[in-house]
């Protein structure tokens, strides 16, 4: 197991800031703005060539409430599950009663722990640092996490710390099915993350916008490697008033192109809205195999189901190859079952798709159907061979392809599906046109065939 770095403080001290200088990647949101990370976020990070797992937690202030709570509570987890604690305090903020706390709660659980004096750059740091002594937790060490100063210092006396971890070669790269879970704020996307893994591995609480990044979780079930990434809800664009919930709609978005499957999660109760309608067309735009999750079943009214079933049925129907299911993440009812889908989807988007069978179902297809006229030719679908997967790409070669109507695109795209038996992901048309090989190219005659062309024209002209 690779050693694990758990960075924590007060909200705003620069915790993220480090996780993604450390990861040398843009992971984690940053802004001027405290409270902004609410969960427990990962990412690798080589120090001296040992690689590590780094954990950016939200900010403990010591005074929570309601969501504060939740979120200083996931901060605790990462302490205990760390080897070696960061503990990050604002040079230009000076000690606080929160600083006391967090070191206070350290010291009861025994880590190895580091202070990190962030922010020192414009200060003096002989008059900054002072106060800091006095809490007698670790080793002092001033750094600037957005420009990098004292860094390399800090993790060059970290490495040494590291406890022992399984050497590069002898340890198997995680692999497995991408899970994206998106949807409208306050739907209940982290519960289902949480459900599934079987833990409270997320922040979950009743207010819209929770999750503001998106987070990536990787576990096992029944032998079997997942990564789940629980995203942040998209609301309708001129709802957005906040620049970080923009920040969290683009995250959502590469989370959706990262993926191989998504669940879209609907609330029952509020049925199918517009803004569902806009997610549905971003992940079948983007490809991606699709399951729904209609949650917060439970309870609901017969009138009030069927009402939603038939809502499903009318608008659908451009999606009819994605699974629906009916479930309530807070119980855990029909949650079992969005295994079975999403292995389904999984497995039709990535399947290997060889070119005589596609050309065999093309020739079928055109058989029962054939191309329309254009300018009275026929267009011609010769073969076709497989160009890509998730989503599963056919490339058809012929003539005219270009023309190839709209109504006849989907006709293919329903005729594949169904005889490849794809289940969950959309199927993509492309089309080639082969080149006349002939073009540009002016015909040589022979002296025969220019004699032969000589009689012709005095006969015409003798006719005329």
């Amino acid at each position: 197991m690779l050693p694990v770095i758990a960075l924590v403080g007060r909200p705003n001290v620069g915790k993220s800031t480090l996780f993604n200088r450390l990861t040398k990647s843009r992971d984690a949101l940053v802004a001027n703005y405290a409270g902004l990370t609410r969960d427990r976020k990962y990412g690798e990070a080589e120090i001296e060539g040992r690689k590590t797992i780094l954990v950016d937690t939200g900010g403990i202030s010591g005074g929570e409430e309601g969501i504060d709570a939740a979120m200083a509570q996931q901060s605790l987890q990462a302490i205990e599950e760390a080897d070696i604690v960061l503990f990050l305090v604002d040079c230009r903020a000076g000690l606080t009663p929160a600083d006391q706390m967090i070191a206070e709660q350290l010291r009861t659980r025994s880590k190895p722990t580091f202070l990190v004096a962030n922010k020192v750059d414009g200060v003096n740091p002989d008059i900054a640092l002072a106060p800091f002594y006095e809490l007698g937790i670790g080793e002092l060490f001033p750094t600037t996490a957005t420009h990098g100063r004292g860094v390399r210092t800090l993790m060059l006396r970290v490495v040494e710390d590291l406890p022992g971890q399984v050497e590069p070669e002898a340890e198997e790269e995680a692999a497995g099915i991408k899970i994206a879970i998106v949807g409208r704020p306050n739907v209940g996307k982290s519960t289902l993350v949480n459900r599934l893994l079987g833990e409270d591995r997320v922040v979950v609480y009743d207010q819209p916008g929770t999750t503001r990044d998106s987070v990536y979780i990787n576990y096992e079930r029944d032998e079997k490697p997942y990564t789940l990434i629980d995203t942040a809800g998209i609301r309708r664009r001129k709802n957005i008033v906040e620049s970080v919930e923009k920040f969290s709609i683009v995250k959502t978005l590469q989370a959706v192109e990262d993926a191989n499957v998504v669940v879209l999660v609907i609330d029952a109760r509020e049925g199918l809205v517009d803004q569902d309608m806009h997610l549905m067309g971003s992940v079948i735009q983007a490809g991606r195999a699709l399951v729904v999750a209609l949650n917060k079943w439970d309870g609901l009214e017969d009138d009030h189901r069927q009402f939603v079933k038939g809502e499903l049925e009318r608008r659908l129907r451009f999606v009819d190859f994605a699974d629906i299911h009916f479930i309530s993440a807070l119980h855990g009812t029909g949650v079992g079952n969005l295994y079975q889908s999403i292995e389904a989807a999984y497995q039709s988007a990535t399947d290997k798709l060889s070119t005589n069978h596609l050309t065999r179902i093309l020739q079928w297809a055109v058989t029962e159907h054939q191309p329309p006229l254009v300018h009275g030719h026929r267009i011609k679908l010769r073969y076709a061979h497989a160009g890509g997967q998730n989503p599963p790409v056919i490339v058809i070669h012929g003539n005219q392809t270009e023309r190839v109507p709209a109504h006849y695109v989907r006709y293919l795209e329903k005729t594949y599906r169904k005889a490849l038996d794809l289940h969950g992901t959309p199927v993509k048309i492309e089309f080639r046109t082969g080149a006349n090989p002939y073009a540009g190219r002016k015909q040589k005659l022979t002296d025969r065939q220019k004699a032969k062309k000589r009689r012709l024209m005095k006969f015409v002209k003798k006719k005329k």
